[in-house]
């Protein structure tokens, strides 16, 4: 359960950074909750997860999940840069996630 709780923390903290880009372009009400409401959320489920994963790796994989998310919504719907090198140290973050939770 703690691993579907931080999947749906690192979701949030996606969605939290999503609205982040919206605000700075377009300040609305509508948006300034959907910002709080998604970090909010994130936070709750991460302190939930801490308390079957260790702070160490939960924060890890949660900020990596919330790093890799926003980078590739960002290259696909925002058109920010493809470039090789990025996508081999998002590559990277992953398998550190990944690595983390095979030893969790």
């Amino acid at each position: 359960m703690g691993w579907i709780c931080l999947i749906l923390a690192g979701a949030f903290e996606i969605a939290g950074a999503v609205s982040l880009n919206k605000l700075s372009k377009n300040k609305s009400w509508k948006t300034v909750i959907l910002l709080a409401v998604s970090f909010s959320l994130s936070f709750f489920l991460l302190s939930q997860t801490m308390k079957t994963i260790s702070m160490g790796t939960a924060y890890a994989v949660w900020t990596g999940i919330g790093t890799v998310g926003s980078t590739l919504i960002g290259m696909f719907i925002y058109g920010e840069s493809k470039d090789w090198r990025r996508l081999l140290f998002i590559s990277m973050v992953v398998i550190a996630a990944i690595g983390l939770k095979l030893l969790a």
